[in-house]
């Protein structure tokens, strides 16, 4: 007989195979831009959460240093005091394409003051993976902020 213990509330642990990736051992990041004291480090690792020091779309891309078996991704944002439409987009790329969309989302912080997105998918042989978020889809001078970005 197989079995396995499962979580109660079913996705708020990885499970065995989903232990997320620890980003310094397995990839290099790039940013668009980040404050000082919200580093993107802070939202890939346990921390604070990253914050982009310029209005606008931000971009962060995860390069890994080899082709990896993605099979989770879990994105956190916390809105702050500004009413907006957020939009994302999240890519991958793998050794034998170009760029492919997984999924390009908008939500409106408007009550809510927390997003949190969990995907199951199965992506092999990832070289990239790209995170393009627009705060505030109407223009305006809002900052992208993301409190976490994990990968198992």
């Amino acid at each position: 007989m197989r079995k396995r213990i499962i979580a109660a509330s079913g996705t708020d642990q990885p499970a065995p195979a989903d232990v997320w990736m620890n980003p310094e051992n397995v990839a290099r990041v790039e940013v668009s831009s980040e404050e000082p004291e919200h580093p993107i480090e802070a939202a890939l690792l346990p921390g604070t959460g990253w914050r982009a020091s310029r209005p606008g779309p931000q971009t962060i891309r995860l390069v890994f240093d080899g082709p990896q078996l993605i099979r989770r991704i879990r994105l956190r944002f916390v809105a702050d005091a500004h009413t907006r439409t957020q939009e994302f987009v999240l890519r991958w790329v793998n050794t034998s394409s170009e760029p492919r969309e997984i999924v390009r989302q908008q939500w409106n912080f408007s009550g809510s003051t927390e997003e949190l997105e969990d995907y199951r998918v199965d992506l092999p042989g990832v070289i990239e993976l790209e995170l393009v978020v627009t705060p505030y889809i109407s223009g305006g001078d809002a900052h992208a902020s993301l409190a976490e970005m994990r990968v198992a």
